[in-house]
């Protein structure tokens, strides 16, 4: 007899060399750790005694006591007794457990056993219960087959070997075999008309229990000299029945027993009638499951365009709980002058509903973006579209329209969780963007106004969109889920196809009740920092963030391009066009910048607003503070020049950035003479009227009737140097760099 003092508060078990011995383990075999012992406690018997000792504790015992079996080195399974005193501090909470353990072979017979002291195994129920506990973790056939053929399977039925097959097109495919090795070549597909047990209970849908393996040999010779190597003695095939038909059937083999008593039979009948639903539930998900990515994929673009300058990765991952189709989704559109509209989005929901109104946004969200419309456009126009479709839901989105040529990314959001931009080193950070209201609710509540954020990305940086089934976890906030997401971009590998695969198999590890779509966009470090592109901004009435994102834009612009020299003059002439389109129009303003390819690289910015009235010159007179903004434009571009455009008109005008055979000292003559200009029209005595004039905030306002306004269009041209003078004066600090 052994004795053991299993400590509850450090989870160790201290045993002497008797009871290891009970054990059939040597004294430096083992650790302390009671999870050591696993090897010897049967599975079963395992799970009885955590129960009976779980128990005790529970309801205030101060003492149990069990026959469990064990299994030797050699494999033989005997009877062991073990009892156990527990001791508690001084408020009741249990502490300690001193007990004995000792071999009860001798003392139980084969006899006792079938009276029902081996409760763990014969006992019907919680055999049963243990199996359905465990196919009830399986979701696809692939689990169920993993849990029947490890070890653990084996462990629910007492055999030494098991195989299953399933119906597939009048044929028996074998899908589960175990141990490892015990595979009958010949036998991964068979027809139910076979001399096999497997095809004869499919075809009787009754058991066949074998139990000799005299028997065996005699009603099976074609199968017998393949299985008579493993020791079989006894065995019983089960129908595999579901919904009255018969989907396939399981095989169990059995070493050191012949027989099998009424309670036996009638306890594997009902284990394989458990396993049969299980087998009938999986078939049905997969077959939805099938289904369900079939319609997300149809949903989702079938390729991702190439774009010069960048680098693209995109993955979506279906929810591993609940339904596998969901309103997640991405996109990605070209857009002319190599750019490009990057689109993440989640629809509400979790169902065919949102998946059908996530295909009909993303084909909308394309269409306007390509189009040619703004970032806040495409998102305002998406926001109606779905407010008037029939349905309740509403959808998260954010559209980042970037041009890889200079960096610069122009970036809308409704809702949606903030992007991550992670730099060339592999460190991410939170990029904030001011956001409105989810798409639907917006239209809903009149608020369309999506403000819009732009950044610029320098060659290496990684724009990271996602949907929140990536960052949400049960239990943590949003931050949480941030810092998290953080930490993994950070650790993962910088190829950007490899990154999206491990944020996938993360997403796969944890599960979760929802989906995640996820679109990751690079800027290539050997891009071309001349290389021709088109930039575009919306300036919206009494909108000073435009105006300043406008001047960002244009800044961003005039470096990637290569035309600092001229920097100050083309920011000088966008502002004047840009104020004087807000002062005398009544809607907003577009503005455009473009470099035109060819020998002489020019860079030409355009400004379109919704009046179709020409400007015309006109002199502003010795003391007059307008009419000086056609002249200034004039004097400081190479060309410019006025365009109708439907029912408005666009403003260009055009700056030479490289000439063939020029020198430095041309481009330095050219600065200052455009300085001297600026600086003959930028007199300090008008700067505050002019100030007074555009408003405090640097934001021009339309004229209300009076010289410039809409009732006096023919003037607006001579309202021209006003507005960019203005806007100025307004931030008279301002350097051509902030």
């Amino acid at each position: 007899m052994g004795i053991f003092d299993w400590d509850l508060v450090t989870g160790r078990l201290e045993m002497d060399d008797t009871a290891l011995a009970v054990f059939d383990m040597a004294p430096g075999e083992y650790d302390g750790v009671p999870a050591s012992l696993g090897a010897r406690v049967l599975a079963d018997e395992a799970r009885r005694l955590d129960a009976l000792v779980a128990q005790a504790l529970k309801e205030g015992n101060d003492r149990y006591g069990a026959y469990f079996r064990l299994r030797d080195r050699s494999g033989t399974q005997r009877w062991t007794h073990t009892q156990g005193l527990v001791r508690r501090d001084a408020t009741g909470r249990p502490v300690r457990i001193l007990g004995v353990v000792r071999d009860a072979s001798e003392e139980l017979s084969e006899s006792a056993t079938r009276l029902g002291l081996d409760e763990g195994r014969r006992d019907r129920t919680s055999v049963v219960e243990a199996t359905t506990a465990a196919l009830a973790h399986a979701r696809t056939i692939q689990d169920i087959t993993d849990m029947l053929g490890d070890a653990q399977g084996l462990e629910y039925f007492g055999a030494a070997s098991l195989v299953m097959g399933l119906m597939e097109g009048g044929r028996i495919h074998l899908v589960a075999e175990g141990p490892t090795g015990t595979f009958v070549p010949g036998t991964r597909y068979t027809r139910v008309d076979e001399p096999y047990p497997m095809g004869e209970v499919i075809r009787t849908l009754r058991p066949r229990f074998i139990d000799t393996a005299e028997e065996f040999a005699a009603e099976y010779p074609v199968l017998w000299p393949h299985v008579s190597d493993l020791g079989i003695s006894s065995a019983a095939y089960l129908p595999l029945i579901a919904q009255a038909r018969p989907i396939g059937a399981l095989g169990l083999l059995y070493r050191d027993r012949t027989g099998f008593s009424a309670d036996e039979r009638n306890l594997l009948v009902a284990l394989g009638s458990s396993i049969a639903q299980s087998l009938q539930r999986a078939m049905l998900y997969e077959q939805e499951h099938d289904l369900a990515e079939g319609l997300q994929q149809a949903m989702l673009p079938r390729r991702i365009p190439e774009i010069p300058g960048a680098q693209i990765a995109v993955r979506y991952r279906a929810a591993r709980l609940g339904r596998d189709i969901g309103g997640d989704w991405y996109d990605v559109v070209q857009l002319p002058g190599d750019r490009v509209g990057a689109v993440i989005g989640d629809v509400q929901g979790h169902d065919t509903q949102a998946a059908a109104v996530m295909g009909q946004l993303r084909i909308v969200l394309r269409a306007y973006a390509a189009e040619g419309h703004t970032p806040a456009t495409v998102m305002a126009r998406a926001s109606v579209f779905l407010h008037e479709l029939d349905t309740d839901r509403f959808a998260t989105c954010t559209y980042a329209e970037a041009d890889p040529a200079t960096g610069l990314v122009q970036i809308v959001r409704a809702g949606h969780v903030d992007p991550l931009v992670q730099d060339p080193t592999g460190t991410p950070r939170r990029l904030p963007v001011e956001g409105g209201l989810p798409l639907g609710l917006s239209a809903e509540f009149d608020h369309l106004d999506y403000p819009v954020t732009t950044v610029e990305l320098d060659p290496g940086e990684t724009l990271l969109l996602y949907t929140d089934g990536l960052v949400e976890k049960p239990g943590s906030d949003l931050d949480e889920g941030l810092q998290w997401l953080s930490s993994l971009v950070k650790r993962g590998p910088r190829e950007l196809d490899e990154l999206a695969d491990q944020l996938c198999e993360v997403v796969d590890e944890r599960g979760g009740d929802d989906d995640v779509a996820i679109l990751l966009l690079r800027r290539d470090i050997s891009r071309e920092s001349g290389s021709a592109g088109r930039l575009q901004q919306h300036v919206g009435q009494d909108d000073p963030e435009a105006l300043r994102s406008s001047r960002h834009m244009i800044r961003a612009a005039v470096r990637a391009w290569g035309a600092e020299g001229r920097s100050d003059e083309i920011e000088l002439v966008a502002d004047e066009l840009v104020t004087n389109a807000l002062m005398h129009t009544d809607g907003g303003a577009i503005v455009t910048l473009r470099m035109l390819p060819g020998s002489e690289r020019r860079l030409r910015v355009e400004v379109e607003d919704g009046s179709s009235v020409l400007p015309r010159r006109r002199e502003a007179g010795d003391s007059g503070v307008s009419g000086r903004g056609l002249l200034l434009v004039e004097q400081i571009s190479d060309q410019w020049g006025v365009e109708p455009r439907g029912n408005g008109k666009s403003v260009w005008c055009e700056f030479a950035t490289r000439v063939e055979g020029g020198a430095a000292g041309e481009s330095a003559a050219s600065a200052e003479a455009a300085e001297a200009t600026m600086a003959a029209f930028l007199d300090p005595a008008d700067l505050d009227d002019l100030a007074e004039t555009a408003g405090a905030a640097g934001t021009a306002r339309p004229a209300k009737g009076g010289e410039g306004g809409e009732g006096d269009e023919g003037d607006e041209s001579a309202e021209e140097g006003e507005g960019g003078q203005a806007a100025r004066a307004a931030d008279p600090g301002r350097r051509p760099e902030d």
